[in-house]
């Protein structure tokens, strides 16, 4: 069975391209999808530093590490590049990173600002234009124990802007993401109080209403905040994954592997596994 981590990030944790290959190769990974991240410097939170540093004019994840990795492995990179869409530029930039470089995702979004900005809206059409889908980062401006350099770190502003942007841009793709996305999981309200619910899920919550609504959402099952989203409730991962098989797609955003250990436990048909292990990222790339 094929595997694409449909979410990742360069140098992340101090891996450099071989050894992310090496990981890779012992996780049985086949692809991954190597995303940039591009911000003004003051939208990074200082807690990332253990993890990477941003250095030169694009930070936080440069677009030019991304490359560097696609470059000396191109069988096994897929590029992705979000530009900032404050930049009067980033409709250009975007446009070169695919004509230029072969970029086929535009991501990751993650910035301090609403998803429906106009500035956002005009980017993320462009990219269905284009045929990228986006992969976005959701985060609330949760109460944190600290008061500098900003008392919390938001990033999207909440599901109602995430859902007017899938309704402003309904030939575009999205792939929801982060810990203020997989809160919606059922509609306990925990979304506005911690980054990690816990407890039992009752089926029916915002992200299965807004997968019914929006044919354009896709769910990224990336990161701690995917993986909680399964393993807080193991029978409604189940019922949820085989219900959406087809729009919800495997990544890590990270070193190691803590969700297949877990899907694999779930006891899903193998079909299911296939779609979301690989072939709905397939299928979301084939439209390029």
């Amino acid at each position: 069975m094929q595997i694409i981590d449909c979410h990742n990030h360069p140098d992340w944790q101090g891996q450099d391209s071989e050894a992310f290959i090496r990981e890779m190769d012992r996780l049985g990974i086949d692809q991954c999808w190597m995303q940039s991240w591009e911000a003004p410097l003051d939208d990074f939170d200082p807690a990332y530093l253990n993890r990477t540093c941003p250095l030169g004019p694009e930070y936080p994840l440069p677009f030019s590490r991304v490359l560097h990795y696609a470059e000396r492995h191109p069988d096994r990179f897929i590029p992705g590049y979000c530009p900032d869409p404050r930049r009067p530029d980033a409709i250009a930039r975007l446009e070169a990173a695919v004509s230029i470089y072969g970029v086929k995702i535009c991501g990751e979004w993650k910035l301090r600002m609403l998803f429906d900005n106009p500035d956002s809206i005009q980017l993320f059409r462009r990219a269905g234009e284009l045929g990228l889908p986006v992969v976005i980062h959701l985060d609330y401006p949760l109460p944190r124990q600290q008061v500098w350099p900003r008392p919390n770190y938001w990033y999207g502003g909440s599901m109602d802007a995430f859902e007017r942007a899938l309704a402003a841009c309904p030939d575009t793709l999205f792939l929801g993401h982060a810990p203020g996305f997989w809160a919606h999981m059922t509609d306990d309200g925990q979304h506005e109080t911690c980054s990690y619910p816990k407890g039992a899920v009752t089926p029916g919550g915002r992200i299965e209403r807004m997968l019914e609504r929006y044919p354009n959402l896709y769910c990224d099952l990336s990161g701690g905040s995917g993986f909680n989203a399964l393993n807080r409730d193991h029978g409604n991962a189940r019922r949820f994954l085989t219900l959406w098989q087809d729009r919800v797609l495997y990544g890590r955003d990270d070193v190691g592997n803590i969700h297949m250990p877990l899907i694999d436990s779930l006891g899903l048909a193998d079909s299911v596994r296939e779609k979301i292990y690989a072939g709905n990222a397939r299928r979301l790339l084939r439209q390029i």
